[in-house]
């Protein structure tokens, strides 16, 4: 995972914004207050969206639909959302389950009909099994970061917002309220956990 220092924190071009009344506001029903919302985060959604879909090579997703289903997600959630933070934690798990959707929905196309997991051209000189084995690795790392959730929830959660979120150590700290010293400690934890945890598989993982 690769971290921007010098790029400002997520969101912070909207930190002026009372996101608890805004927030407040959606809860209650207020579509207006949803759409300024949404409005607020797209350009970060989008940028990390694109980091998303480079990671996944295979991804037939563009930006713009793993932004759409992952705001569908989240909206038929009928969330209580407390805070920017706690928004911006939510969307990276959904996005997260987004991907991991399009992940086995690949993977079962690709068994069902023995035929390329995505209609990437680019792709043409990797063979099939390689872009299976990374599909596969995906699974098996949501897997085990489910494992390190039920046991240590906070570095669950780091993996989750600069993995699947794409967020720098600095955002994480932003969103989990922590220094970026702890959160750089808590990605060696978790990565050496998940690392362990996927044995064969770690040799070849992207984080």
């Amino acid at each position: 995972m690769s971290a921007t220092a010098s790029r400002e924190p997520l969101l912070a071009d909207v930190e002026a914004v009372d996101f608890p009344h805004l927030l407040a506001q959606a809860d209650g029903g207020d579509s207006a207050a949803w759409n300024r919302i949404y409005a607020l985060l797209y350009p970060d959604l989008h940028r990390i969206a694109r980091s998303q879909i480079r990671r996944q090579t295979c991804s037939q997703l563009s930006p713009t639909s793993l932004i759409s289903e992952t705001w569908l997600k989240l909206s038929a959630a009928h969330l209580n959302v407390t805070s920017r933070r706690h928004l911006t934690s939510l969307i990276a798990r959904a996005m997260r389950f987004v991907l991991i959707d399009e992940t086995r929905r690949t993977l079962a196309h690709a068994r069902a009909h023995g035929v390329q997991t995505a209609g990437d051209s680019d792709s043409d000189s990797e063979p099939d099994a390689t872009i299976q084995a990374r599909l596969e690795r995906l699974l098996s790392l949501n897997r085990a970061l489910d494992g390190l959730a039920a046991i240590a929830p906070r570095l669950a959660r780091v993996v989750e917002l600069r993995y699947f979120g794409g967020l720098n150590e600095r955002e994480v700290a932003d969103v989990l309220g922590v220094t970026e010293r702890t959160v750089s400690r808590d990605w060696r934890k978790a990565r050496a956990w998940l690392m362990a945890s996927l044995g064969e598989d770690a040799g070849n993982a992207d984080f």
